[in-house]
């Protein structure tokens, strides 16, 4: 189990560019997808904890799939699988960029990444939506499953955010509040 989720995380960490967001669906693919380790309902759990505790969303997500599955070896694991690629490709490509950053061919490939990153992190908040207000994975979505309180709380947060700049901290705490109250009346 703890090789399977060192070589998990080393992948993860190995392709995630973007950033922590677009690690989300990697996560998923190794963890719930391919190995399927974890149900997608445990998985949006975990990612739900994970994105409220501070520190970034990707080693956040690991160190908390790593604990689900095999507790502390398995946290740190997780997190080391997920942190040692990044570690070292930021090292080379510092390097290489503090050589060559006035060459116009770097500034052309960071710019020609930047669509594949938003792509990325629009799919993992595409895929925790989905879940949310509809309990399914995209491809699954069966309108009888849509859960109202979910999107009323989603859809007030994004107006809050939106419409009054209301700090998104406080919505999140807002959501929980007022989803925890919901559903203890309902």
């Amino acid at each position: 189990m703890i090789g399977l989720l060192f070589l998990s995380f080393i992948q993860v960490g190995l392709f995630s560019v973007g950033g922590g967001y677009a690690a989300i669906p990697l996560i998923q693919n190794q963890i719930v997808n391919v190995h399927g380790l974890m149900t997608l309902q445990e998985f949006a759990d975990l990612i739900t904890i994970a994105e409220m505790t501070p520190g970034p969303i990707s080693i956040n997500s690991a160190t908390f799939v790593g604990t689900r599955l095999a507790g502390l070896p398995g946290a740190l694991i997780c997190t080391l699988g997920c942190i040692i690629p990044s570690f070292i490709i930021c090292l080379i490509l510092a390097h290489y960029y503090y050589k060559y950053r006035n060459f116009g061919g770097v500034q052309t490939i960071l710019a020609s990444l930047r669509p594949a990153v938003v792509a990325l992190i629009s799919s993992a908040g595409l895929s925790i939506l989905t879940l949310a207000i509809f309990q399914a994975e995209k491809q699954d979505i069966v309108l009888s499953n849509f859960r109202p309180i979910e999107f009323l709380l989603f859809a007030l947060g994004l107006f809050a955010i939106r419409k009054f700049k209301v700090n998104p901290i406080l919505v999140i705490f807002g959501s929980g509040l007022i989803g925890t109250i919901a559903y203890m009346a309902f």
